[in-house]
């Protein structure tokens, strides 16, 4: 369907998505994008909006039955849009009707989920995700007071990620109390000088369901994830540096705490 005024009612939610968080459906960005929520993807995808040439190129995963797709120019896109970042091509995906639980995150029993506990900035959200997806972290679970997993930001940050990984967002008492109960050991990580070395621990928790609660840039934990957690730990880091990135710490201590069942033969 050839899309040739911005203001065409067929394209309204694509003006709409893009200036909006939270609820209703939610916005891909690029082809590599569009490709994983059509191919790899746990969303319905309610529509595509791209150029001509993008378009051929999807052809191979859009399939016998695809979503409705507009076609237009690049610059009618960005007139669409508002935005210049998507290199030719958006879908919109649908959120589920009901929220996620922490359960349904947490069954069958993955061996190392994460928690975000009031962690608001989106790209740092969205690389959690992509994180959590390299070291096989089997899902995700985030305070109420966290960045959208699907705010477009967090997904193009998460290169994916947000798209494939099951999360819940909730309140946190409710996740803390859902981890407990399948039998998950609470893991928090902090810069605290008191806290143990991750190097030291890594091997004693190598057997364990393990849940890595990461707290916010600046503010950090939360007192109720301080009081609840069964063990802190730390990056031991350089002499004048207290702190790293959420996400990079987030990172390295997947690395440590998930990454052998990845690679086979344990960490280098």
């Amino acid at each position: 369907m050839l899309i040739e005024d911005p203001d065409d009612p067929r394209v309204a939610d694509y003006r709409a998505v893009g200036r909006a968080r939270g609820d209703g459906p939610f916005l891909c960005e690029g082809r590599l994008l569009v490709r994983r929520l059509l191919t790899g993807s746990r969303y319905r995808v309610r529509s595509i909006l791209a150029t001509a040439p993008v378009l051929e190129d999807l052809r191979d995963v859009l399939g016998p039955t695809p979503p409705p797709v507009f076609v237009a120019s690049s610059a009618m896109i960005r007139s669409i849009f508002g935005f210049n970042f998507h290199r030719g091509c958006l879908a919109l995906g649908e959120r589920p009707e009901r929220p996620t639980s922490p359960e349904s995150v947490l069954e069958p029993g993955p061996r190392v989920v994460v928690g975000l506990d009031e962690v608001t900035d989106p790209d740092n959200v969205g690389a959690i995700f992509r994180n959590a997806a390299a070291f096989g972290a089997g899902g995700v679970l985030l305070s109420a007071g966290c960045a959208d997993p699907l705010y477009r930001k967090a997904i193009r940050v998460s290169m994916g990620g947000t798209l494939s990984t099951p999360f819940a967002r909730t309140e946190w008492g409710a996740a803390l109390a859902a981890l407990r109960r399948a039998g998950y050991m609470l893991v928090a990580l902090s810069p605290d000088p008191r806290a143990e070395a991750i190097g030291a621990v890594a091997e004693r928790l190598a057997s364990r369901r393990l849940a890595l609660i990461v707290g916010a840039e600046g503010a950090g934990l939360g007192e109720l994830t301080r009081e609840t957690a069964d063990l802190h730990v730390r990056i031991p880091m350089a002499p004048g540096v207290d702190s790293l990135n959420v996400a990079t710490a987030c990172g390295i201590a997947l690395h440590r705490l998930a990454g052998s069942g990845i690679m086979g033969d344990g960490l280098p």
